[in-house]
């Protein structure tokens, strides 16, 4: 395993990946609830090593481990009228990625629906990133979260995996 402080060029990686994953909203979590004009929801919590990315305009929320060079992000998107399946949806979030090795998918039980897990090996400008995304829809939103980690991101994906399992949707 890698050990110290990410390159430049890992962080600027990571900063890419980040970037084709992004949607849209703004930061508004307090007492561990994310409200904003579209979507309340609750997620797990992530340790003091996770920093909060400004991500206005892009994500509802994201967190940046520099040690793990990591990104966790999570997005709501809602539209009555959307009823686009949980792979296309998936499939989007993955535009930008080449060389893509899916490693498993799953539905798994989330907030009392399934949504769909995707986890794979992909590369970004050459150089290859774990991810894990989980992607679910309930109440005529979308919501997905992303991992995007070095390869040996094995203790980012059980932060991930503690961060998606903390998700419930609370009553407007």
């Amino acid at each position: 395993m890698r050990r110290g402080r990410p390159s430049a060029s890992e962080r600027a990686l990571t900063a890419a990946a980040f970037a084709l994953l992004a949607g849209c909203g703004g930061e508004r979590l307090r007492d561990g609830v994310y409200r904003d004009d579209e979507a309340r929801y609750r997620v797990g919590a992530l340790d003091s090593e996770w920093v909060p990315l400004d991500v206005a305009g892009q994500n509802d929320l994201a967190w940046h481990s520099a040690r793990l060079g990591a990104v966790v992000q999570v997005n709501a998107t809602c539209d009555p009228g959307s009823d686009t399946p949980l792979t296309a949806l998936t499939n989007h979030l993955l535009i930008g990625f080449t060389e893509r090795v899916q490693t498993e998918q799953s539905l798994v039980p989330m907030d009392g629906r399934e949504a769909l897990r995707t986890r794979l090996v992909a590369r970004l400008d050459g150089v290859p990133r774990a991810l894990s995304i989980v992607v679910l829809k309930k109440d005529d939103c979308v919501y997905d979260f992303a991992l995007i980690a070095r390869p040996d991101g094995a203790v980012a994906e059980a932060a991930f995996d503690a961060f998606v399992a903390g998700f419930s949707t609370v009553a407007r």
